[in-house]
């Protein structure tokens, strides 16, 4: 089967070093035919200029702090059939297009989102979820290894992560592309609402993997600290203006207000936050609601063709996939060995055991490889028993087939 030609756009604001890492791994997909849309500040757009493969990636500049607009500048630029969306603090399994990009066969299929893991590379950040009129996410149980095609019911839609989504690129164009009015926070899910609305079809697909690390930004700290509600109230508001009968429109404000009340209060507790933050956070927030009910909704205007030729991107991965295990104890020179074979253009996975329970982590190394740390005999996902009696060889085997459908 012909592979679709693909855009990845990725904006990014104050994190170059987020975005390079992105990159990195982005340059390593074994998709065959893709292009990189990067949408940065002047910091950002340094850190690509750095890379070895800098002339291979389109770059657009934009410092404005509304990650809709940026997106749709990248859009602007993108000219593949299909264009998929990373944050620059996301890293992509090798497959993620291939996966992404499959139930595009499907004509029916308008758009799909894959599944995000959170920073220890195991635990699900997000699965499958449906989001209502309230902007109100909820779990789907669908299969976790098959991709599932969803046309919901009317006032609800198939919710897709902005880390990890892809939509046909003249779908896009006749939505007008993302909304402004949302700066930050449920612009994706306004993109699934108005996908819902014109009765377009979705696709989960569960091995389209994405890793996610809550890097730190404006409104947040890198432990996750919260530092600012305003848009995430603003942008709730704007949301049910567009896509919620008014008389449920206080309801959902209350909800929304007491879960943040109820994190921020945790966030005190567990000596992340001062009391003095709380009083401010909720000005915070009061001060967002009111702003989103005076924000200017337009209605869409469809987007022109893309501004550029399409720049196809030489994947860095060239070879075949490499397996390289050992103790930690080994860390030093097993490290050097994934280096190397990445540096040949092998998609590599490094595992390094010790002789304990430690839990598992997984990351993309710097040096473009993925390594996996933990006891030989603890937890990698964290639904197994606590101990269980490998080999090095078991073990590895046993890790290879966990992952394997989406990475290799």
């Amino acid at each position: 089967m012909t592979s679709l030609p693909v855009s990845v756009v990725i904006v990014s604001r104050q994190r170059p070093d987020s975005l390079k890492h992105c990159l990195s791994a982005v340059a390593r997909l074994s998709y065959p035919d893709y292009e990189i849309v990067v949408v940065a500040d002047p910091a950002g757009l340094r850190a690509v200029e750095g890379l070895a493969f800098a002339d291979r990636i389109k770059t657009v500049p934009f410092h404005e702090a509304n990650i809709s607009a940026a997106r749709n500048r990248g859009i602007a630029q993108a000219a593949g059939e299909i264009v998929a969306f990373l944050d620059d603090d996301a890293i992509p399994e090798p497959r993620w297009l291939d996966h992404l990009t499959a139930v595009f066969a499907d004509p029916a299929v308008a758009a799909a989102g894959g599944h995000v893991l959170g920073r220890n590379g195991i635990t699900p950040q997000w699965r499958s979820r449906v989001v209502d009129q309230t902007g109100e996410a909820r779990d789907l149980s669908l299969h976790r290894l098959n991709s599932t095609i969803l046309t919901p019911p009317q006032g609800q839609a198939v919710k897709t992560e902005g880390t990890n989504m892809a939509v046909r690129r003249d779908v896009l164009s006749k939505l007008g592309g993302f909304d402004p009015a949302f700066r930050f926070y449920l612009d994706e899910t306004d993109v699934n609402m108005r996908l819902a609305q014109l009765g377009y079809s979705t696709a989960v697909v569960p091995l389209a993997v994405v890793h996610h690390g809550f890097a730190a930004s404006a409104y947040r700290r890198s432990d996750r600290a919260v530092r600012g509600l305003r848009q995430i109230a603003a942008s709730l508001t704007v949301f049910l203006r567009k896509h919620c009968p008014p008389s449920r429109h206080k309801q959902a404000l209350d909800k929304a207000f007491g879960e943040q009340r109820k994190r921020i209060l945790v966030q005190m507790v567990s000596g992340l936050l001062e009391p003095r933050d709380i009083r401010r956070l909720l000005r915070d927030w009061n001060n967002g609601v009111e702003e989103g009910r005076s924000r200017l909704l337009t209605d869409p205007v469809p987007l022109p063709p893309a501004q550029s030729d399409y720049l196809p991107f030489q994947t860095l991965f060239q070879a075949d996939n490499c397996i390289i295990a050992g103790h930690h104890l080994q860390m030093r020179l097993r490290r050097k060995e994934a280096a190397q074979a990445a540096s040949e253009g092998q998609s590599v996975s490094l595992f390094l055991f010790s002789y304990s329970t430690l839990y598992h982590h997984v990351r993309f190394h710097p040096d473009g490889y993925w390594e996996q740390t933990g006891g030989l005999w603890g937890r990698s996902d964290r639904s197994d028993p606590l101990f269980r009696v490998w080999s090095i060889n078991g073990r590895v085997d046993h890790e290879v087939h966990r992952i394997g459908a989406a990475r290799f």
